[in-house]
Parts: structure tokens; sequence; C-alpha cells
């Protein structure tokens, strides 16, 4: 393929630079739940359209808003006084001839799925409103998914980046976070609810990590009982770093916003376990990127790819396939130390067929590009060549996105 190019990156690793700064959102934040709810969906309406017609049909449900309730928290339970809001936007194929698809349906159930299976202390009949704002698709796109040949067309002019291998802080701030939202953790520390956001940052060899974790107020009893459960858990959490961590020095701190004598107002506490619940809204797109993690020091795309399509939306497509293609070459081709993959698509163009894939490397010392270029071409273009059967696995939510 002439549109595969691999140049060297003249750069200083990312894990040798001073600083850097990594932040990973928990599966209870509202962000998280927008964008792993979102994709869910499209799973869903993915399968339903594949058992119903054979293919999948256009569908774009990656406007999702998560709207703050109202609680009145308490030591020992509180209650939830105004239940939050979920609004579901975008588009789907509601009909083909005279068959419909019952489209809000499955959206609504796959929510309330979604809810119990993940947030422990949310009724998702009782604690959350449903409002499905999809409408059909524009004849423009839709037709996307009608014309023949193996690869659609891309419905969308889009870049994505890609990049690998994650550093040390990169991965423990994404280790870290579940490890405090494994089942094993609540069982020891249920007042942790599942809204954990961690914010790292690495200075040199000294790395700090600063943990926000929404308590569920029916397991704390009073002032006392939260301070003394919170630094418990700063130091288990600590305790935890250290056994995956080498450097100089690590500080863990836990919801530094405390203050104690204030009372309620001065504690992380949640009804539901979720900021959700009554004071932070969310919004598909403000979450983690593709490898689970918001990386500060790296280029990204701006692209949401929770709840696209997996069929020809290259902001979910390419979006993901930059960071499999960049893994692989750094587990495949020896004598890289970082690997960036970019991908640009454009609008009705086969999706197999980018514009531009573009590979930079950062190469180890004594690697040449002569040695490797060929072999990374090479890859890229099976990787492109199998691009229907990534889309599969997207389409059955055997990928991640979040």
């Amino acid at each position: 393929m002439t549109n595969i190019s691999v140049s060297a990156l003249n750069q200083t690793p990312i894990e040798e630079q001073p600083i850097e700064i990594c932040e990973r959102k928990g599966v209870g934040h509202p962000d998280s739940i927008c964008d792993s709810m979102m994709d869910k969906i499209s799973v869903a309406l993915s399968e339903e359209y594949l058992k119903r017609f054979g293919r999948i049909l256009h569908h774009n449900v990656d406007k999702g808003l998560l709207v703050a309730g109202e609680i009145e928290p308490k030591f020992g339970g509180g209650k939830v006084v105004r239940p939050m809001l979920m609004v579901f936007g975008d588009r789907a194929t509601f009909t083909i001839g005279n068959d419909r698809v019952p489209v809000e349906e499955i959206v609504e159930d796959t929510a309330k799925k979604w809810f119990r299976q993940n947030l422990r202390m949310v009724d998702p009949d009782e604690h959350v409103r449903y409002q499905i704002e999809l409408k059909r698709g524009s004849d423009a796109l839709t037709d996307i998914f009608s014309r023949k040949g193996k690869y659609l067309g891309a419905n969308d002019t889009s870049a994505a980046v890609g990049f690998a291998p994650m550093t040390t802080t990169e991965s423990i701030v994404l280790q870290t976070e579940r490890f405090l939202n494994s089942s094993e953790f609540k069982k020891r520390h249920p007042e942790a609810g599942e809204d954990i956001k961690i914010m790292g940052m690495r200075k040199n060899r000294h790395l700090n990590l600063t943990i926000a974790i929404a308590f569920i107020d029916r397991y704390v009893h009073s002032e006392a009982t939260y301070f003394n459960q919170k630094e418990e858990i700063r130091q288990e959490a600590l305790s935890y770093v250290r056994s995956k961590v080498s450097t100089d020095s690590i500080d863990v701190n836990v919801n530094t916003a405390d203050v104690p004598g204030r009372g309620l107002a001065g504690m992380y506490l949640t009804v539901l376990g979720t900021s959700a619940d009554g004071a932070d809204c969310g919004q598909v797109g403000r979450g983690n990127r593709v490898n689970g993690i918001i990386p500060l020091n790296r280029p990204t795309c701006s692209e949401a790819a929770a709840g696209k399509n997996p069929a020809s939306h290259v902001g979910k497509i390419y979006n993901l396939l930059s960071y499999q293609i960049a893994n692989r070459i750094q587990k495949e081709i020896g004598g890289v130390r970082e690997t960036y993959v970019w991908l640009l698509s454009e609008i009705g163009r086969p999706i197999n067929d980018p514009k531009i894939a573009s590979v930079q490397l950062v190469l180890d010392l004594g690697t040449t590009m002569k040695e490797i270029a060929e072999r990374v071409e090479d890859l890229v273009a099976a990787e492109l060549s199998n691009i229907d059967k990534f889309s599969d696995e997207l389409a059955h939510g055997r990928i991640p996105v979040c």
C-alpha cells in the first residue's frame, strides 16, 4: 500500500522526561458512566441489527449526557431526593421495510442492565430517569450501509492516533483504579464507591497520586469513622503502589478537599457511590481515552469512540485500531522504544484504505529504520486488510473503549 508511511521520531521517550501527568476516571465517574453505557448500547443495537438483517445498520449513539440528581446524605445512610437523568442522543435505524427495530426498548433495557452490573447502590428503576432522543439518520450517511463491497466507506473525515507502550506512571494509574474498584477491595472497604478518579504526576523519580473516592454514607457512621476509613484506604493504596513501582519516593493522597470539623460539608459523602447522585454531571467523550487513561503528555484523538457504530465510523474504528497496531509493533518489532500510529480517513473512502497511515518510531540506540521499516509497513498493511474482523470484534463488545 502506498499510503503507509514509517518514519523515525526524534524525541526523548516519555519515561525519561522530567514531568509526566496522567489521569484515570473509574467506572462510577459520571463521564465513564456515559462512555461505557453508550458503547454497550451500540453493541446491543449492532447485535440486534445482525440478528434481524445480517448486517450492522447506521447508528451513532455517542451523544450521552448524565444529569446529576439531588441527595440528602447523612451518617448511616441518606436519601435520594431527585433521581439522576440519563439522556441518550444522536441517530439510529428504526425500520427496514415493515420491520420495526425496538430501539428505545433496547436503549433503556441496556442502560438499566449496565447500572445493575456496575454500580451496586444504584436501583435503575428508582434512582434514574431516562430520556431517549435518538432520531433516524440522514440519507447520505445511512446510504453508506447499503453500498456493496467487503469494506464500508468511512462516514467521516477524521484522524486518530494511538501509542505504545504505556509508561510506568500511566500503568500504575490504570492499575491502581482497577485495584480500588475490584470486588476484593470492596469486600474490605464497602464504604468506597465506584466513582474513583486518580491523577498521577511523576516529577523526575518522585510519584504522586491524588485519589478522589466517593464514600457511601450508609457505611459511614460518624466524622471520625470517615477519616479513619479514609486513612486505611490511603495506606492500602500506598502499599499497593509501592509493590508495583520502584522509584525514589511515592505520595498518595485521598479526598484532599476534606476538612475535619466541618461536618458533612468537609467530607466526600454520597448516597449511591457516584458523584452523579447529587453533585456532578457526565458526558460522552470527557473521560478516558480508548486505552483506559487520559495521558496528558501524549497526542490523543479528539473523537469520542464510545457509542459510534463499529462498521463505518472511523472515530471508533481507527481510534481503537491505532492502539492495536502500536501495541503489535512494540511486541513484534524489536529495537523500538515508543510507537505512535496515526490514521486519517476520508469520508466515503473504504475503511481499509485510509488516506494515510503514519507510523512514528522512537528507536533504541543501534536500531536503524532500514532494519525495521518494511516489517512495520507489512504489519500495518495486514491490520488494515483484516479491518472487517476487527470491526466485528468491536460490534460484539470484545474490545473495551474506555
